[in-house]
């Protein structure tokens, strides 16, 4: 019962649509209809400019890292921290607010994992950099990231975090098709601008 209880709290958690509720209230843009239609700190970045793009990244990756810290505190398992982290990340992606929608997880999915391995977390978010910084795209910067924790989790010797890593990392992915199709078209949309 504490396993569902605990679940259900972390996908609520996750389901606070911060980006719709920072943009409408500080901007009065509603990111659903303009942009990419993401809820993302990206999207709310180039909306409403940076400070707002870097409060919701910021609250969208609090909403991942305090449940899976807390659930630390009466279970070592790795396995129900992933679990914990991915009701969390589902709760970003599929919001019970927002009908079923939501974003695409990355910053949640940052969040989470930095409370299971903080170690794996930083080797992703460079992995992140060098893509972003090489390939100047967002999107495959972040499935870069993603697609990196497991391996890492693997040579980390954490065999039980990894099942629900590659989980998250097929949802991601899933949810960046979109991205992936614009990428391989040449149409997705770089990070900066050529000069």
């Amino acid at each position: 019962m504490v396993t569902i209880f605990w679940l259900a709290i972390s996908y609520l958690l996750g389901a606070l649509p911060f980006g719709l509720l920072i943009s409408k209230t500080c901007c009065d843009i509603d990111p659903r209809e303009q942009g990419s239609g993401n809820i993302g700190a990206t999207n709310v970045g180039r909306l409403c400019g940076t400070k707002y793009g870097a409060l919701t990244l910021a609250l969208d990756m609090l909403k991942g890292f305090v449940p899976v810290l807390l659930a630390t505190s009466f279970s070592d398992s790795l396995f129900f921290l992933t679990l914990v982290a991915t009701a969390t990340v589902c709760g970003h992606m599929f919001s019970v607010f927002l009908h079923g929608k939501g974003g695409k997880g990355v910053a949640t999915w940052v969040g989470a994992f930095a409370a299971i391995s903080l170690s794996g977390t930083i080797l992703c978010g460079l992995a992140f950099l060098a893509a972003l910084y090489f390939y100047n795209f967002v999107s495959l910067a972040s499935l870069v990231m993603v697609a990196f924790m497991p391996v890492i989790l693997l040579f980390q010797g954490m065999w039980g975090a990894i099942p629900m890593a590659l989980v998250l990392m097929a949802l991601i992915f899933w949810k960046h098709s979109e991205n992936i199709q614009r990428l391989m078209a040449g149409e997705e949309h770089p990070w900066k601008k050529p000069e």
